[in-house]
């Protein structure tokens, strides 16, 4: 009988240990993986995020500082990491046709205005915005 218990108390096989590393490998793999993409997508939204807040900012303050006018405008925030274009048009209703061209002098205009933010490598990330203003009277309009 004690022959029986020393052969139950051995410790386990060279193989066992080797199949008990390999899962332990396997799963350590795949753990690191899992939080290596978790990563990558918490800095994908981070970006994003800053890019949203910039932009918020720049619309916020269009037309502040001073009057908005037709044409577009482009720069960059954090030393070139963001780049922005900002178009500003008279809006005209798409069911209505050319609606500016019959728009009285004098009386206050819709502008719209669509920005574009572009970052990473290629530039291959961005996000668009489309808003409107209304707009006083252009004094060169009403002439």
């Amino acid at each position: 009988m004690a022959g029986a218990v020393m052969r139950r108390a051995r410790g386990f096989t060279l193989l066992e240990v080797i199949v008990a590393f390999a899962l332990l490998g396997l799963a350590l793999t795949l753990l690191l993986g899992s939080l290596s993409g978790g990563a990558r997508q918490v800095r994908e939204a981070e970006l994003r995020t800053r890019a949203v807040l910039h932009a918020q900012s720049l619309l916020a303050a269009a037309g502040v500082d001073a009057p908005l006018q037709v044409g577009q405008q482009q720069g960059d925030w954090e030393n070139g990491r963001y780049r922005w274009e900002l178009q500003v048009q008279p809006w005209t209703e798409p069911r209505a046709g050319n609606a500016a061209a019959t728009q009285s002098p004098g009386a206050p205009w819709l502008a719209e205005l669509q920005l574009q933010v572009r970052w990473g490598d290629g530039e291959r990330e961005q996000l668009r915005w489309r808003s409107l203003r209304l707009l006083p009277p252009d004094l060169e309009r009403a002439r």
